[in-house]
């Protein structure tokens, strides 16, 4: 415990000196603290809950949402390929356009939606791109639509409260189970609809619409996948890396 605190300690010491702060500001919230030093800790040790839901891939979920620290609550909004909340959520804040939805720069097949034509050949994020890697470090994933698609098709869903929080729980093959709360969405600056519905980005592109990407939706009567347009702050779920 003594060499423990003694590191910590230290590490402190490093990432708070002036000449750190830029570096160390692993957050972004402008500066220094030990909201950076215990995200570094957690990062390094891979501590964060997951379950084995018993899925025919062998897929493991993690327990809570990104930015959240129990299964009930929402954490944090993210654009599709954004690693960090922001207050609005429309093209015109896009990091991967230029201010219009047919101006994309990054993650694009069809020319006629890539700014001046541009295409590329990626059809899922890059880990710098995904929230997961970048928040929770390299055991961490956004999950895929295919991914997405075995939770859906291989567990049973049923709409229920947890902690008076709506949401499902989702149930898999050998009784383990995730919940996924009702978290809303981010359209510009407002989410009107928590407790309601909420939807958790892939890693995948829509293909049949670059403007968009695969999610999961979910209201009281439906688990559905959808390609909504990038811009708009949904949640993500983690899968580990095995």
């Amino acid at each position: 415990m003594k060499r423990l605190l003694t590191f910590l300690f230290a590490l402190v010491t490093l990432m708070t000196t002036a000449s750190a702060q830029n570096k160390y500001d692993l957050n972004n919230d402008g500066e220094v603290n030990l909201a950076d030093v215990t995200l570094l800790v957690n990062v390094i040790l891979g501590r964060h809950e997951y379950v084995d839901l018993g899925l025919t891939s062998g897929t493991l979920w993690a327990t809570t949402n990104i930015g959240a620290d129990n299964p009930e609550e929402y954490g944090d909004y993210f654009a599709w390929g954004e690693t960090e909340p922001k207050s609005d959520y429309s093209w015109a804040t896009y990091k991967w356009c230029e201010g219009l939805k047919d101006t994309l720069k990054k993650y694009c097949q069809d020319s006629t939606r890539g700014y001046n034509g541009f295409t590329d050949d990626l059809t899922e994020l890059t880990d710098e791109d995904d929230a997961a890697y970048v928040h929770w470090g390299p055991q961490w994933r956004m999950p895929s639509k295919a991914q997405q698609d075995e939770l859906r098709e291989e567990c049973t869903w049923t709409w229920t409260q947890q902690n008076g929080v709506n949401g499902y729980k989702v149930v898999g093959t050998n009784g383990n189970s995730i919940f996924l709360p009702a978290t809303g969405f981010f359209n510009g600056t407002s989410n009107s609809s928590t407790g309601s519905n909420g939807y958790y980005w892939s890693r995948s592109v829509y293909t049949d619409n670059q403007h968009g990407a695969y999610d999961v939706g979910i209201d009281s009567g439906n688990v559905s996948w959808y390609g909504f347009n990038r811009f708009h702050g949904f949640s993500i779920r983690p899968v580990r890396v095995q």
